[in-house]
């Protein structure tokens, strides 16, 4: 049986520390569905864009709690969990679509785009005989329904009636990198989706982490697209809950440190058949490359040179997570553009030439800390103990300990 959880010791060090107990334990898992995913939190459901009409839905989860987002014939967008009131089967099982309204497989009770009861077959019973009681009320049987709003075309939803309204949720740097990145209709070019055998926070953990991507990831170092010996920076937001860190391209200063380390992520004398792949053009004035945003707890929004996405981790178990990738680009992309951003999509996604790293090391790391002691714990103290944006080197873990920060303070750790 899993330590209760409050009955789990920090250790003293704070957020330099992280028990390997909460990447395993299934009372912990549990805990966190009902104080993150359930708790003061907002969560990432789909882009506008992916909504273009009265009728369109599309289902995603919040921790484990299946969802389906629908836009009425009014434009309202809505949020509403995808378990149907009378036996508890998906209402929904496509990806998404159009629907007049949403209809159970298993016994056609049928609700509105709001996610009302409008419909139960022989609710009346047949021939006088049968049929639900006279107490029944439609009313009291919709779909459970979600808060729901939306920032520059990013709609999240949440189930808590007091967590702050979603731009503050966010934060004024955050929502202002977002604004930089949604700064015009975008539209959706590709998805990709893949199962990772680790703990839903180590990919989150990983997603934030400047100090792995240069060392772990070969082709972003052997290629110079991204390197610590670049400016860039990390920015934390919300008591460390939703951070970005960011490098600039052009800033490469050629020092051989990589090289002098003797790394195994340099690797000399290498090229690509297909250079292409890493033509680019600047489309943000302010000189930035890589940014990779991550929202507490499981979005996150990248940018890779010119391939753009939006990445949701869902959770399935202590041991396993699903992660998704809606690709996009602009609506007023050329054709070049648009070519060039599919061809960058090949950096990312479960085989991606820099991503197919990430599929693997969390594994990596779930296995080595398995039969841990009680004890034992990740070490993050690079770049100091402190918990707050800074410009110039990334060879820190802050952005982790930020993740951690905002992780202790909903499961009352």
């Amino acid at each position: 049986m899993g330590e209760n959880v409050s009955q789990l010791k920090w250790p003293d060090e704070g957020v330099t520390r992280a028990p390997y107990r909460v990447l395993a334990d299934p009372e912990i898992y549990a805990e966190e569905q009902r104080k993150i995913f359930r708790g003061p939190t907002w969560h990432y459901l789909c882009l506008d864009a992916e909504l273009p009409e009265a009728g369109s839905y599309r289902t995603t989860y919040i921790g484990e709690t299946p969802v389906i987002v629908t836009r009425d014939k009014d434009g309202a967008i809505h949020g509403l969990v995808n378990r149907c009131s009378h036996k508890g089967a998906l209402v929904c099982v496509d990806a998404g679509g159009k629907k007049n309204q949403l209809t159970c497989l298993y016994h056609a009770w049928s609700f509105n785009l709001q996610g009302d009861l409008v419909g139960v077959p022989f609710h009346k019973g047949v021939n006088g005989q049968g049929g639900m009681p006279e107490t029944f009320e439609y009313a009291n049987h919709g779909l459970e329904k979600l808060r729901v709003e939306s920032y520059c075309g990013l709609v999240f939803g949440t189930f808590s009636h007091h967590v702050e309204p979603l731009e503050q949720y966010i934060g004024p740097a955050m929502t202002a990198h977002m604004r930089r990145v949604f700064h015009k209709p975008v539209e959706v070019i590709g998805y990709y989706h893949q199962t990772l055998d680790n703990n839903w926070k180590l990919y989150m953990e990983n997603s934030r982490d400047p100090y792995h991507a240069t060392i772990l990831h070969a082709f972003y170092a052997t290629f110079k697209l991204n390197r610590l010996t670049m400016d860039g920076g990390i920015t934390i937001e919300h008591d460390g809950w939703n951070t970005m860190n960011f490098s600039i391209g052009a800033s490469l200063k050629e020092g051989g440190e990589y090289e002098k380390a003797g790394l195994r992520n340099v690797v000399e004398d290498v090229g690509l058949a297909g250079p292409e792949l890493l033509h680019r053009t600047q489309e943000f004035e302010d000189g930035i490359t890589v940014a990779i945003q991550s929202i507490f707890p499981t979005c996150v929004n990248q940018q890779i040179y010119n391939t753009l996405a939006i990445r949701q981790l869902t959770p399935q178990g202590p041991n396993k997570c699903e992660l998704h990738w809606t690709v996009f680009g602009y609506k007023d992309d050329t054709p070049e553009l648009r070519q060039m951003r599919l061809m960058q999509a090949n950096l990312i996604g479960p085989a991606g030439y820099v991503s197919i790293d990430d599929g693997v090391i969390g594994e990596y790391v779930q296995r080595g800390v398995g039969g841990t002691g009680v004890d034992a714990s990740a070490v993050m103290e690079m770049g100091g103990s402190a918990v707050e944006s800074a410009r110039g080197s990334r060879a820190t873990e802050a952005t982790l300990r930020g993740f951690w920060t905002g992780y202790r303070a909903l499961m009352g750790l």
